[in-house]
């Protein structure tokens, strides 16, 4: 980031506005249309520190929030609490609480289906919809917990070894700041696992996430600081908010069964990095969007990108982002 940027850094604004979730921790930069920012698993609203300067520089009012669970947001006891139908809300009532009446919605990882879902279901607040890493998929197909199940064969699939709860976070909280560190350098283009190597997405039996997590050099994007900025959020909250999310995917399985196949109309942006997994794994989604997402302007693989993109690559991404705003129509 330039030395103009980083002075922007400085003069974000912090505030908490009330929700369905009880608050929610919002930080803003700039002036201008809203763009909201919703940040994946495991991350933040700091996951978007690259990109609050430059929206705010070119005449945008960017948010970045803690969705619910994280950070300094509220963060509900009951596991049904994280369901989508109550993040998309919490979306509406930050764009509401800050005075606007509509906004962009940009997501990464689980932000992008949060993203994807508050367009699908309140149109009249968001007027378009950028997605980060995981690709739109309609709602579908057989209830997610049994086609995870499925997955993997003798292993099992990270999503379905999140289920139970306080068994990740078993694995996670006795060393956050270690367990992150392995995470993001598993999924991140310079220190994954080699092809052929044990897929880190998938547990051995009677094993754990971290089996397979690289042990070497943090990713080139990771500095100590920012990886202190993570650890010290988890280290404080613990991580079944954040991991609550993976347990409600058969209640937003039944919750949007109406919108089964629903398409995403308004104007929208797909980046995805080439070597990340959500990308080859879900690529019949992307080769589906002229008809699941209609409206797409602009859409990017990135070669030599891994799955943390807006940080991978925030130069690169920062440019199609305000291209593809600047495209919008008025």
């Amino acid at each position: 980031m330039s030395q103009q940027q980083q002075s922007h850094v400085a003069e974000v604004t912090h505030r908490l506005v009330s929700s369905p979730a009880g608050r929610i921790h919002v930080v803003e930069q700039g002036r201008g249309p809203m763009v909201l920012l919703v940040h994946g698993f495991p991350e933040s609203w700091y996951s978007w520190r690259h990109q609050l300067p430059v929206l705010a520089a070119a005449g945008y009012r960017a948010v970045a929030i803690d969705v619910r669970g994280y950070g300094r947001s509220s963060k509900p006891f009951d596991t049904a609490a994280y369901r989508m139908l109550d993040l998309v809300a919490d979306n509406v009532a930050v764009v509401h609480a800050l005075g606007e009446e509509s906004a962009v919605v940009v997501g990464h990882d689980w932000g992008a289906a949060i993203a994807a879902n508050s367009a699908l279901l309140r149109p009249e607040v968001f007027s378009a919809v950028g997605l980060l890493s995981v690709p739109y998929a309609p709602r579908g197909g057989p209830r997610p917990t049994e086609l995870f199940a499925r997955m993997g064969g003798d292993e099992e699939f990270y999503v379905s070894y999140f289920q139970e709860p306080g068994r990740a976070e078993g694995e996670i909280e006795p060393d956050v700041r270690g367990w992150l560190r392995g995470f993001y350098a598993a999924l991140s283009a310079d220190t994954m696992p080699a092809p052929g190597a044990p897929d880190p997405h998938f547990v051995g039996r009677g094993g754990t996430l971290r089996d397979r997590f690289p042990t070497g050099r943090p990713p080139a994007w990771l500095s100590d600081r920012d990886l202190d900025v993570y650890a010290g959020e988890f280290e404080r909250t613990g991580l079944t908010g954040a991991l609550n999310r993976y347990r409600n995917m058969d209640r937003d399985w039944e919750d949007l069964a109406a919108l089964d196949g629903a398409p995403v109309t308004q104007p929208s942006l797909f980046v995805g990095g080439k070597l990340d997994a959500s990308t080859t794994w879900l690529a019949d989604a992307i080769a589906a969007y002229p008809v699941t997402l209609p409206g797409l302007i602009s859409s990017h693989i990135l070669d030599g990108c891994g799955h943390w993109i807006q940080q991978e690559r925030p130069e690169e991404f920062n440019r199609l982002l305000t291209d593809w705003l600047a495209a919008l129509p008025t």
